[in-house]
Protein backbone atom coordinates (compact mmCIF):
# COMPACT_ATOMS: atom_id res chain seq x y z
CA UNK A 1 0.00 0.00 0.00
CA UNK A 2 1.11 3.48 -0.57
CA UNK A 3 1.48 6.42 1.91
CA UNK A 4 -0.52 8.37 -0.20
CA UNK A 5 -3.54 5.00 -0.02
CA UNK A 6 -2.78 4.73 3.19
CA UNK A 7 -3.63 8.65 4.16
CA UNK A 8 -6.73 8.21 1.78
CA UNK A 9 -7.78 5.24 4.15
CA UNK A 10 -6.98 7.42 7.43
CA UNK A 11 -9.17 10.12 5.96
CA UNK A 12 -12.31 7.82 5.42
CA UNK A 13 -12.05 5.85 8.30
CA UNK A 14 -12.25 9.41 10.16
CA UNK A 15 -15.22 10.30 7.89
CA UNK A 16 -16.67 6.89 8.39
CA UNK A 17 -15.95 6.48 12.35
CA UNK A 18 -15.37 9.52 13.83
CA UNK A 19 -16.94 12.93 14.42
CA UNK A 20 -13.55 14.73 13.23
CA UNK A 21 -9.80 15.14 13.38
CA UNK A 22 -8.90 15.42 16.63
CA UNK A 23 -6.60 19.39 17.13
CA UNK A 24 -3.32 18.73 16.41
CA UNK A 25 -2.39 19.10 20.04
CA UNK A 26 -4.02 16.67 20.82
CA UNK A 27 -2.89 14.46 18.19
CA UNK A 28 0.61 15.01 18.94
CA UNK A 29 -0.14 14.29 22.67
CA UNK A 30 -1.33 11.33 21.15
CA UNK A 31 1.36 10.24 19.15
CA UNK A 32 3.69 10.74 21.93
CA UNK A 33 1.89 8.32 23.96
CA UNK A 34 1.66 5.86 21.31
CA UNK A 35 5.56 5.98 20.75
CA UNK A 36 6.03 5.86 24.64
CA UNK A 37 3.70 2.72 24.30
CA UNK A 38 6.18 1.18 21.77
CA UNK A 39 9.37 2.15 23.92
CA UNK A 40 8.33 0.66 26.61
CA UNK A 41 8.07 -2.85 24.17
CA UNK A 42 11.45 -2.44 23.10
CA UNK A 43 12.54 -1.63 26.55
CA UNK A 44 11.42 -4.39 28.11
CA UNK A 45 11.56 -7.06 25.16
CA UNK A 46 15.10 -6.14 23.71
CA UNK A 47 16.49 -3.75 26.24
CA UNK A 48 17.83 -4.52 29.58
CA UNK A 49 14.25 -4.06 31.66
CA UNK A 50 12.61 -6.94 32.31
CA UNK A 51 9.15 -7.57 31.35
CA UNK A 52 6.19 -7.60 33.06
CA UNK A 53 3.80 -10.39 33.22
CA UNK A 54 0.89 -7.60 31.71
CA UNK A 55 3.53 -6.20 28.93
CA UNK A 56 4.35 -9.85 27.80
CA UNK A 57 0.93 -10.30 25.79
CA UNK A 58 1.67 -6.68 24.16
CA UNK A 59 1.92 -6.81 20.31
CA UNK A 60 4.62 -3.98 18.90
CA UNK A 61 2.89 -4.47 15.31
CA UNK A 62 -0.21 -3.12 17.01
CA UNK A 63 1.62 -0.34 18.32
CA UNK A 64 3.39 0.85 15.43
CA UNK A 65 0.32 0.72 13.56
CA UNK A 66 -1.10 2.72 16.09
CA UNK A 67 2.03 5.43 15.62
CA UNK A 68 1.52 5.22 12.09
CA UNK A 69 -2.06 5.87 11.99
CA UNK A 70 -1.68 8.70 14.44
CA UNK A 71 1.25 10.40 11.71
CA UNK A 72 -0.91 10.15 8.99
CA UNK A 73 -3.72 11.67 10.35
CA UNK A 74 -1.41 14.49 11.59
CA UNK A 75 -0.13 14.75 7.73
CA UNK A 76 -4.00 14.63 6.84
CA UNK A 77 -4.39 17.77 8.56
CA UNK A 78 -2.20 19.84 8.25
CA UNK A 79 -1.99 19.23 4.17
CA UNK A 80 1.14 17.35 4.09
CA UNK A 81 1.43 14.65 1.04
CA UNK A 82 3.79 12.78 3.18
CA UNK A 83 4.06 10.22 0.14
CA UNK A 84 6.05 13.51 -1.85
CA UNK A 85 7.64 14.32 2.03
CA UNK A 86 9.13 10.67 2.00
CA UNK A 87 10.15 10.54 -1.35
CA UNK A 88 12.28 13.29 -0.86
CA UNK A 89 13.60 12.72 2.08
CA UNK A 90 14.87 8.77 1.66
CA UNK A 91 16.18 10.25 -1.95
CA UNK A 92 17.90 13.09 0.58
CA UNK A 93 19.50 10.54 2.59
CA UNK A 94 20.36 8.36 -0.11
CA UNK A 95 22.53 11.12 -1.29
CA UNK A 96 24.04 12.47 1.79
CA UNK A 97 24.61 9.64 3.69
CA UNK A 98 25.70 6.80 0.60
CA UNK A 99 29.06 6.18 2.54
CA UNK A 100 28.71 7.34 5.54
CA UNK A 101 27.79 4.32 7.18
CA UNK A 102 30.79 1.77 5.35
CA UNK A 103 33.32 3.47 7.82
CA UNK A 104 31.75 3.84 10.88
CA UNK A 105 33.17 0.58 13.27
CA UNK A 106 30.35 1.33 15.82
CA UNK A 107 28.43 -1.22 12.49
CA UNK A 108 30.61 -3.66 12.22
Amino acid sequence: MSITKAQQDVDDWIKAHGVRYFNELTNMAQLTEEVGEVARIIARRYGEQSEKDSDRDKDLGEELADVLFVVLCLANQTDIDLQEAFDKKLALKAKRDHDRHQGNEKLK
